[in-house]
């Protein structure tokens, strides 16, 4: 049985997996784990980048055409969204809806073909770590606008 983590909403996608990560403090500072290339979900390096999210920017909607991503928040909160639009997935119409960084360390792989964004959360600065199976090329990445109605999302706070 997988564990449940918290800040996870929405219907499970096919293919999304979710692990929570160690953070090992000492009295010089933090070692943050990411990713080993034993682990099993791990599927090649592309190339790491990191991103950055001021509080409530949105950065989204994209979509992958060949790589899978390895996503981790090392600083800040970010709420990140996930959709699946793919011909024949018994997933296809799900929504997930993941708040992870400093408050909830997890690891999240994101499929092949998987729409998905995120915004910065909380009140400072989000530090976004992404680790792909391949290096970027401008021909396999699809665009979406934010607010596109494509994907049944609202980005609004929730209160309650």
């Amino acid at each position: 049985m997988e564990e449940k983590i918290p800040g996870v909403t929405g219907k499970m996608i096919e293919g999304v997996v979710i692990k929570r990560l160690a953070k090992i403090p000492d009295e010089r500072g933090c070692v943050s784990h990411m990713l080993k290339k034993e682990d099993a979900h791990f599927n090649g390096f592309g190339e790491i980048y990191f991103s950055s999210v001021y509080p409530g920017a949105i950065k989204a909607w994209h979509v992958h055409k060949e790589m899978e991503l390895n996503y981790a928040v090392i600083s800040g909160d970010i709420k990140f969204a996930l959709y699946d639009d793919r011909e024949g997935s018994p997933t296809r119409g799900n929504l997930m809806e993941i708040f992870m960084g400093e408050k909830n360390y997890i690891l999240v792989k994101v499929p092949v073909m998987v729409w998905n964004g995120f915004k910065g959360i909380g009140s400072k600065e989000a530090i976004v770590a992404n680790c792909t199976t391949l290096s970027h090329r401008p021909d396999e990445i699809e665009r979406l606008d934010p607010f596109s109605d494509k994907i049944p999302y609202d980005w609004e706070l929730k209160n309650g």
